[in-house]
């Protein structure tokens, strides 16, 4: 009788422990880690054009699962994924407009990145004013939070392109009468002496703060996240943003086979 219950206290504290194990003791376990974003690149696979994705959050959720040691696998955030049972990402990405409420079990940390919609043209346009996008062709990209709000604010005319590069792309050939994307990469982007003739732009418009969520059950998954979170400071940040911009205009590079529309 006494080894049944010494079973029976080992098995009941081996079952308290399985459900007091936090996201980041299930994630080495399992060598994943589910994390939210807003907007999920397609996988890249062999024969396709590359293409550096709108999300610059996928950046952080490759960066949080090598510090962890673990395989990202990413989700997209809405609810029709996290009604499915065992689905939900383990952490999210996302957006946040300020003042904007957490849900009551997350606690948000700061990535140190925001970014409001900027839009770009060519030096010699005649939109002055966001107003003046009304029946204008304005190129944004799948993923891109901008999506649907400039055609129901303004009036524009949406074309939505496959990614940043294929948008700006398309200002540059005169597909586009504008191209809306982050101010933070746009402005880095506008730097680079072969964009000057499209250095045009609209101020940032509706700034929003990506955020980390963690669930808040599990003091250790707060602590290792907000260490993580530690590293984005300007310096890595100033570093992504380059990369990014530097990508991007490399991939117009590559595709821009006719001169820019005159």
């Amino acid at each position: 009788m006494r080894g049944l219950h010494s079973f029976i206290f080992a098995l009941a504290a081996l079952l308290s422990c399985s459900l007091q194990a936090g996201v980041l003791d299930d994630a080495r376990r399992s060598g994943q880690l589910r994390i939210g974003l807003d907007h999920v690149p397609p996988t890249y696979k062999g024969g396709m054009k590359f293409r550096t994705p709108e999300n610059i959050a996928t950046v952080l959720a490759d960066d949080l699962a090598a510090q962890w040691k673990v395989k990202a696998e990413l989700q997209t955030n809405g609810a029709e994924r996290a009604a499915l049972k065992g689905m939900r990402p383990e952490l999210v990405f996302t957006r946040t407009a300020p003042g904007q409420a957490a849900v009551s079990d997350v606690v948000e940390i700061p990535t140190g990145y925001s970014a409001g919609g900027m839009a770009i043209m060519r030096t010699d346009t005649t939109i002055r004013k966001w107003e003046d996008l009304k029946g204008r062709s304005v190129c944004v990209s799948t993923g891109s939070p901008y999506v649907g709000t400039l055609a129901a604010r303004y009036g524009a005319i949406e074309k939505v392109m496959p990614a940043p590069a294929d948008s700006l792309l398309a200002v540059r050939i005169g597909q586009c009468d504008a191209a809306v994307h982050d101010d933070t990469l746009m402005k880095a982007l506008l730097k680079l002496p072969e964009w000057r003739k499209f250095s045009a732009q609209l101020p940032p418009t509706s700034r929003q703060a990506l955020v980390l969520q963690v669930r808040s059950s599990d003091p250790a998954d707060l602590a290792a996240a907000r260490q993580v979170a530690a590293r984005w400071n300007d310096a890595f940040w100033g570093n992504a943003i380059k990369k990014w911009v530097n990508s991007v205009a490399f991939e117009v590079y590559l595709d821009q086979n006719v001169p820019d529309c005159h």
